[in-house]
């Protein structure tokens, strides 16, 4: 069906350029033109579908009308992006990998209520970006917004914060979870051998092989990505049933609701009150990179329903898993402070149930399996990401890493770019355990930054006026998440920032807000010396709300 057929109503002016009587009723044409460079004049109807021909897609056509053409194909469908957008988060394996902090920080109590709490703060953060990225979906994502929602003055600059930001903020996110590959083997072996102490060169090789084991899908058969995907969420979610039912079945004793409920039994010298909210950010780990199904919107059919409902979906899917998995384990465990004395606190959780090494193991293998396959997602991310970034001339060298493999329909380059940064960022590892762990805390707060910033810039300049249609309209639900987004990031992370246990030492100090301020210096030094390459995406209002989908 040809553009003029399925919108016969296009937007009208008036003599101060702002947006008369229409069908479509499209707000952000009641901004200025000044406000809006790259919009065309009165008479931009017609321009704006004169490219267009009639079996062109909807989706390329809206791609186009934010300033670039569709090089991808679209080989993901809504379930494979469900499958990477929960792969990522794998909230209830993640969870396990920090739960012990959270018995740190307030017992059991913490470990149950802080993932509840936790839970709605990331929840809403991602429930307001799923709507920004229903209305402008790109692979480019919170940069990509901010540069098109932010005053025409600060635009891109901001952009170009929230770009480097984001960019590294995935790749740590990968290096962490590369990370918990390499320490969950090596924790599974002393689990056998206790007398077993892994070296920092041994685990940097484990965590160098993870690299090589976890990147040869994505470039030995790029076209099965999508089932690697939708094969990582069933693992999952049948993982999440076998164990659950195990526990729940080989466990000897039940703790009381007390052993649950009860307060003070943190040991990490802070404030109740404190510790507590420190345990909500540890808790957020569970849904780290919820906008993972953003960085592929150009390579799924209908994004712009299908974005929004891969991110809030794997918030469910996380929840539903997570959350009744550690309560039961909660009511299993039997020694907290052995727990806390462990390499591998998850797996003496199970070996405290179940009483088998046997069965404990077998439960890790599944464990470790899906952190595994879980990184094959956060390649795909943080390849689209530095693909997308360059594209608008972000980075150094940008001609040479925003090209796109023919033979392999993916941007080869740019992984290979986000790979070398992890193999280099391990060596930090050797270096310095402590710099390489604060970093690697600090990375869901760098994503939770990037998704907090086009919220509040939202927020403030309003939302009549800045969204176009869009599958997904939360009207005044959305007023309340981008109000909270930056206040609910800004308050968790302050406290983030926190060393996690007191007396502050060298060995427990918290790097990371000296690491953020000096990103934040790095990015500027960037700006500095190449900033004015940015060039940030050209929009074309009338044609995005033309293409919008409904």
């Amino acid at each position: 069906m040809a553009l003029r057929r399925a919108f016969p109503v296009a937007p009208t002016y008036n003599e101060e350029g702002t947006v008369g009587e229409s069908l479509l009723n499209h707000p952000p044409l009641s901004m200025r033109e000044e406000e809006l460079p790259f919009v065309a004049a009165t008479d931009s109807k017609d321009l704006a579908l004169e490219n267009l021909s009639p079996s062109e897609h909807f989706d390329d056509a809206n791609l186009r009308a934010q300033g670039h053409e569709a090089v991808l194909q679209r080989s993901f469908s809504p379930l494979a992006a469900i499958g990477l957008g929960f792969s990522i988060a794998n909230s209830w394996v993640g969870y396990l990998s920090i739960v012990g902090q959270n018995l740190i920080y307030g017992g059991p109590q913490n470990a149950v209520f802080g993932l509840l709490v936790g839970t709605v703060v990331q929840w809403i953060i991602t429930l307001g970006l799923s709507e920004v990225a229903s209305a402008f979906p790109s692979a480019g994502g919170q940069y990509h917004f901010t540069y098109i929602l932010a005053p025409t003055k600060h635009k891109r600059f901001a952009a170009f914060v929230v770009g480097w930001m984001t960019l590294l903020g995935w790749w740590v996110v990968t290096c962490s979870g590369l990370s918990l590959c390499a320490v969950s083997v090596a924790g599974m072996v002393n689990f056998w051998h206790p007398a077993f102490e892994a070296t920092r060169w041994q685990v940097y090789l484990i965590y160098l092989a993870s690299i090589f084991i976890t990147a040869a899908p994505i470039f030995l058969s790029p076209r099965s990505v999508p089932k690697f995907t939708q094969l990582t969420l069933f693992l999952s979610v049948s993982g999440f049933i076998v164990v659950f039912c195990m526990v729940l079945g080989l466990k000897k004793e039940t703790q009381p609701g007390s052993f649950i409920t009860q307060s003070g039994l943190g040991t990490s010298g802070w404030s109740t009150g404190t510790a507590w909210v420190m345990g909500v950010g540890n808790a957020l780990y569970a849904y780290g990179g919820t906008d993972g199904a953003i960085h592929i919107a150009e390579e799924i059919p209908r994004p712009s329903k299908n974005i929004p409902l891969a991110m809030n979906l794997t918030m469910a899917i996380g929840f539903v898993t997570a959350f009744p998995m550690i309560l039961a384990l909660m009511f299993g465990v039997r020694d907290i402070d052995a727990v806390l004395g462990s390499n591998l606190p998850s797996a003496e959780i199970f070996y405290q149930i179940t009483q088998s090494r046997g069965i404990t193991t077998f439960i890790m293998c599944w464990v470790v399996l899906l952190y595994y396959m879980a990184i094959i997602g956060q390649w795909v991310t943080s390849g689209r990401m530095t693909w997308a970034f360059s594209r608008d001339r972000g980075i150094p060298y940008s001609e040479f890493f925003s090209h796109v493999d023919v033979y392999r329909d993916f941007p080869l380059r740019a992984t290979v770019l986000s790979i070398c940064f992890c193999c280099l960022y391990g060596l930090l590892y050797l270096a310095s355990t402590t710099a390489f762990n604060s970093i690697v805390t600090g990375a869901v707060l760098y994503l939770n930054i990037t998704y907090a910033v086009p919220q509040g810039i939202l927020f403030t300049r309003g939302r009549a006026k800045s969204l176009p249609a869009r599958a997904l309209n939360l009207g005044a639900v959305g007023y309340t998440c981008n109000i909270l987004a930056p206040l609910l990031v800004t308050v968790i992370g302050t406290f983030i920032c926190f060393p996690p246990q007191l007396p502050v030492t060298v060995s427990n100090m918290n790097y990371t807000p000296v690491i953020l301020v000096g990103l934040f210096g790095v990015i500027l030094g960037l700006w500095y010396t190449r900033g004015a390459k940015f060039t940030g995406p050209k929009i074309d209002w009338e044609l995005l709300n033309l293409t919008a989908c409904k």
